[in-house]
């Protein structure tokens, strides 16, 4: 895998888990933590664009094949969620997929779409 941009995909269900915590931030903690939680949710996805190799990220093969996360508390944010990802490639250009944005209470293999438990 070449060139040192990576392109950073969210699936449908990730789009949908970002928008389901930045609402129940907003419900439980207000707008204020919102902004804040919104930024460090989408630092983690902007540090992706560097490849799979950045710190903090782990391989999963617990969880599915060629599944890796990484957790959104980093460079001195908080944050209690993981960015979970498979690195693929479209027409040779180097992509990470984020399948989900998940809790990390969560029992994380329960929560794969079916068709990625291979």
């Amino acid at each position: 895998m070449g060139g040192n941009s990576w392109t950073v995909r969210l699936s449908a269900a990730a789009e949908a888990d970002y928008r389901q915590i930045l609402r129940w931030t907003m419900e439980n903690f207000g707008s204020a933590q919102v902004r804040s939680y919104a930024d460090t949710l989408s630092s983690a996805l902007n540090a992706l664009s560097a490849g799979p190799a950045i710190i903090g990220v782990k391989e999963r093969s617990d969880i599915g094949n060629n599944i890796r996360t990484l957790h959104v508390a980093r460079n001195g944010r908080k944050g209690r969620h993981f960015v979970m990802f498979r690195i693929g490639s479209i027409e040779g250009n180097d992509v990470i997929d984020v399948l989900r944005l998940l809790h990390d209470s969560m029992d994380l293999e329960r929560h794969l779409p079916p068709a990625e438990h291979n």
